[in-house]
């Protein structure tokens, strides 16, 4: 049975404001709010029961020298206790399920919103803020909902208690009156700080963290070009000025803190001691002066609570903001449906709209204009780029990650319904994302699939040994970005994925470099036959891939400047001969290292450039 997600249907979030979204929150569980609202309020305005039991029995019985009124109101103060404490144990659950709930929800529109984006985030947002966007921006923004419980309770509590000692003396109320906006004039300036400090420590921190995910993810390659110690020098560096930001955040929160300890105390010996000359003068009893200071000393239960708000306010909407931030992002429009596109147009404007045309029946020609090329159904086509930008940005086209001109079967791709582009066209990248989980798992990417077509698929990516040397074979459980794999491993595996879903068009991306040459070899005989009958595209400068293609194409400053087989290209193309044929002599530290058809680089100095997988692109 599949798990059940906490909001399977989250909602859509209100994204106009950091307060709009948190009061979105809110809404979406209403009567869980309304009853934080009323437990913590009966929670707060219960603290000052126990001050006017007191009194009573204090007046009534120790005064007085009636013992059985004492009994009775100490009774009382026991029973104020347990009650008291059971109201206190279903606060605290209350506020735990609001705050839970709405991380979980926050959580859950935050995923939504990546699937759908997809491809085009690591492209506007890096990886290490939506880490921490995910992690500790979600926690800051639930915790601001305390104050739909406590802070709601401690708004009433003070008013109830300022209520209460103005039967008791208009003086004494006053002051409390007074109290907590004094408190407010002198904290709010250091708020409003510490918002500036938290955010520019809260940019800082998302950059550090994408430092550190892009330094453990070339961790090999940098050891390998000695760049480990450089790159340490540089985090630490990075993590200097953050600790400086984090002293700053600190420093005005201790003056905070300080703040709400120290005036709260200010202003309960202030009023104890006006309580006290009016209890020596006769105008309040002993009793009603052990009271008043119970009042107030209650009061600071309240007074920090609200304090303790603004702070989460603070970080709350910090934090709110950079979710916003995520949640607003677009894709590129590859599906053409955003609603300004769609508002008033109809299919028979000149853009048509998105998702309108049908895509082709069968096999059908894709033609950038772009670049100029040209693919026809049913081929192996080898493109070799000059530069590797340009070749990513003509797969990027192709596969529809970006709005184009291309066309497929002679209409235009962004018109296609684009689950139908997704579901034919595959664009597989040579370092795309492993999942952790067995090697079957990992390789199971339609359902239906049983071993001997995993065999099948890991063959003809030349990766049978791969499977073969792991212990449990295709039951092996492998890490997250399958790192107990070599380089070359990995590359192979990601290639029988690929294999698997059977695209009817499928653009390969680098899918042998990092492997050695007897190796790429026979992966490219093995994908001619594994694809035969329908179009590969295959973007490599390797002279192995390209002369095993029906056509090959040299794509020079973005656009195709010859085509033709490999050897006819070798022939009468000067550019294409010097790009295939560069780093023809392998160096004295690779010809030493040996290899075994697993490794990440290349001696056979066949041409291929120098590249190491994991590396950026």
């Amino acid at each position: 049975m599949p798990p059940q997600l906490p909001h399977p249907q989250p909602g859509n979030p209100d994204t106009r404001g950091p307060l709009r979204y948190i009061w979105w929150l809110i809404r979406c569980q209403p009567w869980r709010v309304l009853r934080a609202s009323l437990v913590g309020t009966a929670w707060m305005t219960g603290l000052s029961l126990r001050p006017y039991l007191i009194s009573r029995a204090i007046d009534d019985g120790l005064r007085d020298r009636d013992n059985r009124a004492l009994l009775l109101w100490v009774a009382a103060i026991v029973v104020a206790g347990i009650a008291m404490a059971q109201i206190g144990i279903w606060r605290h659950r209350t506020m735990t399920f609001i705050r839970e709930d709405a991380s979980a929800r926050s959580a859950a529109v935050l995923l939504r919103k990546l699937s759908r984006i997809g491809a085009v985030l690591p492209r506007k947002l890096a990886a290490g803020e939506v880490a921490t966007v995910g992690g500790s921006d979600i926690a800051n923004t639930s915790h601001v909902l305390t104050m739909t419980g406590p802070g709601v309770g401690a708004v009433v509590a003070y008013s109830v208690v300022a209520v209460v000692l103005w039967s008791i003396s208009p003086l004494l109320a006053l002051c409390v009156l007074l109290g907590v906006p004094v408190i407010a004039i002198v904290i709010g300036p250091l708020l409003r700080r510490l918002e500036r400090a938290e955010t520019v420590y809260r940019q800082q921190q998302g950059v550090l963290t994408t430092r550190a995910g892009d330094i453990v993810a070339g961790l090999r390659v940098l050891a390998g070009v000695g760049g480990r110690d450089l790159f340490a020098r540089r985090y630490a560096d990075r993590s200097q000025n953050l600790l400086a930001e984090g002293y700053r955040v600190g420093a005005v929160n201790s003056w905070i803190d300080a703040l709400t300890l120290a005036i709260p105390g200010l202003f309960l010996a202030a009023v104890v001691w006006v309580a006290a000359r009016m209890a020596a003068t006769g105008d309040i009893t002993v009793g009603q002066l052990v009271a008043v200071y119970g009042y107030v000393a209650v009061l600071v239960v309240p007074v920090w609570f609200l304090l303790e708000a603004s702070y989460q306010m603070i970080r709350g909407r910090v934090a709110a903001r950079r979710i916003i931030a995520l949640l607003n992002l677009t894709p590129d429009d590859v599906d053409g449906r955003t609603p300004d596109d769609l508002d008033g147009r109809t299919p028979d404007d000149p853009g048509g709209l998105p998702g309108d045309r049908p895509a082709p029946t069968g096999p059908a020609e894709l033609r950038d204009p772009a670049s100029g090329l040209t693919v026809r159904p049913g081929r192996l086509i080898a493109v070799a780029a000059d530069d590797p930008a340009d070749a990513n940005a003509l797969a990027d086209r192709l596969g529809r990650y970006v709005v184009s001109d291309v066309t497929w079967g002679g209409g235009p791709l962004t018109r296609i319904a684009l689950a139908e582009v997704r579901s034919r066209i595959l664009v597989a990248d040579h370092d795309s994302y492993l999942f952790a989980g067995t090697l079957r798992e990992i390789l199971r990417v339609r359902e239906g699939l049983g071993d001997d077509e995993f065999r099948a698929a890991l063959r003809s990516a030349s990766a049978e040994d791969v499977a073969d040397a792991l212990p449990e074979g295709l039951g092996t459980p492998i890490d997250a970005r399958a790192r107990r794999l070599s380089g070359g491993q990995r590359q192979r595996v990601r290639l029988a994925r690929a294999l698997l879903i059977e695209a009817e068009v499928l653009i390969l991306v680098d899918p042998t470099s990092a492997v050695d040459a007897h190796t790429e070899a026979r992966i490219a005989e093995r994908i001619r036959v594994a694809r035969a009958g329908r179009t590969t595209i295959v973007f490599a400068t390797s002279p192995l891939l390209l002369g095993r293609a029906d056509t090959v194409a040299h794509l020079r400053d973005g656009r195709i400047v010859a085509t033709g087989s490999h050897a006819e290209l070798l022939e009468r193309d000067p550019s294409y001969r010097a790009l295939v044929s560069r780093d023809g002599e392998p160096d004295a530290d690779t010809e030493a290292g040996g290899f075994d058809g697993s490794t990440d680089l290349d001696p056979s100095g066949l041409g291929r450039p120098f590249d190491v997988e994991g590396s950026l692109r």
